[in-house]
């Protein structure tokens, strides 16, 4: 069995080159470096083809209700806070 390149790789696992290397750099696909570039066994495939496809979900994101409610708050406070601070320099 010959070795891989990472775009031979990368075509079998349907993803870009690039996602093969970083699969690589972080020890998840073995690979050797052969003249300045990596080289992968067709069998090391099988330790990432049964990942899960795309990037892992992010929390919940605000809603914008949520956003607004803060963005509001802040812009009371905000002037609040001048207002106090003008009524001292009034009284000075």
């Amino acid at each position: 069995m010959k070795p891989l390149t990472t775009a031979e790789a990368a075509a079998r696992l349907g993803v870009s080159i690039r996602r093969v290397q970083q699969l690589v750099k972080t020890g998840r696909l073995p690979a050797e470096e052969f003249g300045g570039s990596l080289m992968i066994q067709e069998k090391d495939l099988a330790l990432v083809e049964d990942r899960p496809a795309g990037r892992p979900p992010k929390a919940p994101a605000e809603t914008t209700a949520q956003l607004n409610k803060a963005f509001r708050e802040a812009k009371e406070a905000e002037e609040a806070g001048q207002k106090k601070v003008a009524k001292k320099e009034s009284k000075k």
